[in-house]
């Protein structure tokens, strides 16, 4: 009985590339959602569910993505502070006080929640202004990225 072989990813052995995002009027979702599928490695024809297999993310420009409909106003942060009661915090403040946290608590939300996860969450470096520390990685252009509307 000769039966095709299934591949599946070691780790260390896939090479991890470096891309760079410019989030200036790109749609919070559907950015953190493609975000989400380049640091699970889905992108790549070699995806195993169970190795690292993504790439490094870096995001620019994190304080001008567009929030559709009336989000802006309506979508609140919530947290726990350890005393009663609960901290909240809509949208508006959070893009004036920390810009690039929305769009990094947005793809932590898409990714798996175990170690694994917070592995991937570790290679997404979101940045507010126009300027990053890694252009010695030399990231390169994401093409899904250049066509979201």
């Amino acid at each position: 009985m000769a039966g095709t072989k299934t591949y599946v990813a070691k780790n260390g052995e896939v090479e991890q590339h470096w891309w760079h995002v410019d989030a200036e009027g790109k749609i919070l979702g559907r950015l953190a959602s493609d975000i989400a599928v380049v640091l699970m490695g889905k992108h790549r024809p070699n995806y195993t569910p169970h190795v690292d297999t993504g790439d490094f993310v870096v995001v620019t420009n994190a304080d001008k993505v567009v929030l559709t409909g009336r989000k802006a106003e309506q979508k609140e942060y919530t947290w726990y502070t350890g005393y009663p009661g609960l901290r909240k915090e809509n949208v508006a403040r959070r893009l004036s006080r920390r810009p690039e946290l929305i769009l990094h608590e947005a793809v932590r939300r898409m990714l798996p929640k175990n170690k694994l996860g917070r592995v991937m969450l570790s290679k997404l470096k979101v940045y507010a202004g126009p300027d990053h520390p890694h252009a010695s990685q030399s990231p390169a252009p994401f093409e899904k990225f250049s066509q979201i509307d």
